[in-house]
Order: C-alpha cells, then sequence, then structure tokens
C-alpha cells in the first residue's frame, strides 16, 4: 500500500479539539487506502514555554540538557495522537526520534538529519499497522543523546520521511491555506497559488515568507518530494492547498510567482577599507564566525586605495557585527574609519522562475518603487530573484505597488 505523510504544526494540535479533528483527517486517508506516517509538533506556545524553563533555570545551558526538555513536547501530541486514533478504531501507535531511530548529527538544538531507516516502522507496517505517529523536531545523536533540529524542524522532519519512505506525497497541514503571491495582511489582492516550483517556495521560504521552513524545501527539491501546503482549519477538498513541485509539473507560470519581505533588516558601511586582495575575506570571515547571517554586499568603486563595504544582516544582529569588526580591526586584520549602521531599513523581493526567459523584470521593479517615491539603498540579484533594500515606512507601499504592477491577482499574468 502507498505510504502518505501528514505533517500537523502546533496550531493545528494545540488542544484536544484539534487533535481530534486532525485525527480525522488521517483517518479519512487511511479510508482512501494509505498507509499513513504524521509527524506532529508540540501544541501552539508549549515549545516557547519550555524554552523558557531552561533559560530561568539555567541561562548558560547544557545544550543537551536544553534538548530532553524542548523535545519533550513533540512527545506529548504523538502520544495523544496516537490515542485518539485509536479510539476510532484505527491501528495507531506513537513513535519518538530514538525508536524509529531519526538519526543525526550531535549539533544540539541545530542538528541534521543523517539517515532514516524504514526497518522497524515498516515491519510495523506488515504487521497491522496502519499509522505512526512521529514526534517531528527530534532525533538521535551520534553520541546517543536527544538532539533537536531548530525552529521549525519538524518540517524538515516530514520532508525527511517522505524521502526515506518514498512517499506519494507530503501534506503540511498549518494555520494558512496554502502559500499566496504575498501576505495576505499587506494586501487583500493576494491570491493562493495552486502550484509554486521547488525553487520559488525556497526562495520565498528564505526571504521571510513563514509558510514553510527552509531546510524542509531543500530537502524537498533535492529529494523531489512533492509537497501540498493546506490549512487543517478548512473543511476537506481534494483540490485544496498548494503544491510545492519541480518546475515541467506547473503548466501554466507567471513571469513573477511572488512578493516577499522581511521587515527587520539592517545596512552596515565600513567606511574607508583598504582595498586589497583578501579584504572581502578579513571582512566576512570574522563575521561568520561570530554567527552573523550577513546576506546582501556591496562594495562601491575604489577611490586612492581605498572602498567602502555595505552588507545587509538581521537588525537583531548588529551588536554582535560591530563587535566582531572592532575585534578584526584591533587585530590588524582590517582599518576602517567608520562603521555605520541603519537600522530602520527593511528588504522586498520579487520571486518567479520566468525571469530566466524573459527581460525587463528588474526595469519594472524600478520603474514601480521611483513611481511611489521610495529609494533603493542596495540591489542584489540572482537567476530567479530581486531583492532591494529600502526606507522599512515604505515596505507595505513597495509590496502592495510590486504586487499590482506585476498583476499577481490573475493566473497567468505576465511581467
Amino acid at each position: 500500500m502507498s505510504i502518505l505523510v501528514m505533517k500537523f504544526g502546533g496550531t493545528s494540535v494545540a488542544n484536544l479539539d484539534r487533535i481530534a479533528r486532525a485525527a480525522k483527517r488521517v483517518a479519512r486517508e487511511v479510508a482512501n487506502g494509505h498507509r499513513v506516517i504524521v509527524i506532529v509538533s508540540a501544541m501552539s506556545g508549549r515549545t516557547n514555554e519550555l524554552v523558557g524553563w531552561v533559560e530561568e533555570t539555567a541561562p548558560l545551558y547544557d545544550a543537551r540538557e536544553y534538548d530532553t526538555v524542548v523535545s519533550s513536547g513533540e512527545q506529548v501530541t504523538a502520544g495523544l495522537m496516537a490515542l485518539r486514533l485509536q479510539e476510532m478504531d484505527i491501528c495507531a501507535r506513537s513513535w519518538l526520534g530514538w525508536q524509529v531511530p531519526v538519526l543525526t548529527t550531535s549539533d544540539h538544538a541545530a542538528a541534521r538529519i543523517t539517515d532514516i531507516p524504514t526497518e522497524n516502522i515498516l515491519a510495523k507496517f506488515d504487521e497491522d499497522m496502519q499509522v505512526a505517529v512521529v514526534a517531528g523536531f527530534q532525533g538521535l545523536g551520534a553520541d546517543g543523546r536527544i538532539t533537536t533540529l531548530g525552529r521549525g524542524g519538524s518540517d524538515t522532519t516530514a520532508v525527511a520521511f517522505a524521502a526515506a519512505f518514498d512517499a506519494v506525497r507530503c501534506d503540511i497541514y498549518t494555520d494558512v491555506d496554502g502559500v499566496y503571491t504575498t501576505d495576505p495582511r499587506l494586501t487583500d489582492k493576494a491570491r493562493r497559488l495552486d502550484r509554486i516550483a521547488f525553487e520559488e517556495m525556497l526562495e520565498l521560504a528564505s526571504l521571510g515568507a513563514k509558510v514553510l521552513q527552509t531546510r524542509s524545501v531543500e530537502l524537498a527539491m533535492r529529494y523531489k518530494v512533492r509537497l501540498r501546503v493546506l490549512s487543517s482549519f478548512e473543511e476537506y477538498d481534494p483540490r485544496a492547498g498548494t503544491l510545492v513541485c519541480d518546475e515541467e509539473d506547473i503548466v501554466e507560470q507567471n513571469v513573477v510567482s511572488g512578493v516577499a519581505y522581511q521587515r527587520d533588516e539592517a545596512k552596515m558601511t565600513l567606511i574607508s577599507v583598504a582595498d586589497r586582495p583578501g579584504i572581502a575575506a578579513a571582512i566576512f570571515v570574522p563575521l561568520a564566525e561570530a554567527g552573523v547571517n550577513v546576506d546582501m554586499i556591496v562594495q562601491n568603486i575604489s577611490e586612492e586605495g581605498r572602498t567602502d563595504m555595505t552588507f545587509s544582516c538581521p537588525v537583531n544582529q548588529v551588536a554582535r557585527a560591530r563587535k566582531a569588526m572592532e575585534s578584526a580591526r584591533d587585530a590588524g586584520a582590517i582599518n576602517f574609519h567608520d562603521l555605520v549602521a541603519d537600522t530602520e531599513v527593511a528588504k522586498v523581493s520579487v520571486v518567479g522562475i520566468g525571469m530566466r526567459s524573459q527581460s525587463g523584470v528588474a526595469a519594472k521593479m524600478f520603474r514601480v518603487l521611483a513611481q511611489e517615491g521610495i529609494n533603493i539603498k542596495v540591489i542584489t540579484t540572482s537567476e530567479i530573484k530581486i531583492s532591494v533594500l529600502i526606507d522599512r515606512k515604505y515596505m507595505e507601499l513597495a509590496v502592495q505597488a510590486l504586487h499590482d504592477a506585476f498583476e499577481l491577482e490573475k493566473p497567468g499574468s505576465a511581467a
């Protein structure tokens, strides 16, 4: 029998009533002839509560014990879901990460899955088990300790299981009914996409869209796992949600598929840096070692052997970046006149695989922003993405204007 993976996020299992509602969806797929692997998150708010307990108990905590504590939320949900399914006369049992086992690295609180042996679960399917309810977010490290995969790790767990078990599909149930052309909270013209390519979803996830965790999309693209994002609160509809799939599976494709944004960005500029071979490494290696997530990078034209270097990072990492640069200067690795931080910027991006074959997207984007009186501070591009840094106060205006200009409310619109 075919295997289907179903993942339920925290809001979908936030209480006993919602667990019962999710169990009905699982029962429907069992009735359709699937063996089902259900991946569950902790109940909504529970992980934050557990993290708070850890930090209150030991501010400089042992990451191994952190994982032991915070992984317990998924254990509770898995057991309750299995019990609910059993009450519905469905043969189900819960599985913790170490029982499967979900093998991971030993990078506690940020582990990566290395392997998921299928023998144990398949053996139970061959007996009489219809549903395996697996605690997401957790695994077994090489050191023999419980590990966790980082925030959003249950999405990654679900995709990894779908790949390991060659599932027909991986359904991600959440509190939204799919992937939209932009955030519906910013414009009522936002449209739910029926399908989106892996590459586009990966860009949107990395650019601030919160629907799917970036690592889960990376895994899905690598192993060709068909993902469906849908709401656990809508009535059942086999055509609901958004399918994340290969580009070849999309018949009608817009040039631009979506507009993404990241609100809390900062622009940092090193003034008057020596323009010499190795200067980029001297700047960005210390930033990486300090854990600063650098995104956009621009180097100005050199004058008299000096240049300015600009980069963006999350606003909450500005102090860390400043300390890393000042330490590098004190060590003699770099020399600069000043470090200027602008903490009132946002990043706005347009994404679409159609950009590969159609020109004029950048020109249109820049013209629209100019017409709205929005100044562009930094620009970066890739094959299917154009991103700009702008003043944060203009972010919502920019998103709405670009969404209108590319007519994203219409399926099959052109640039």
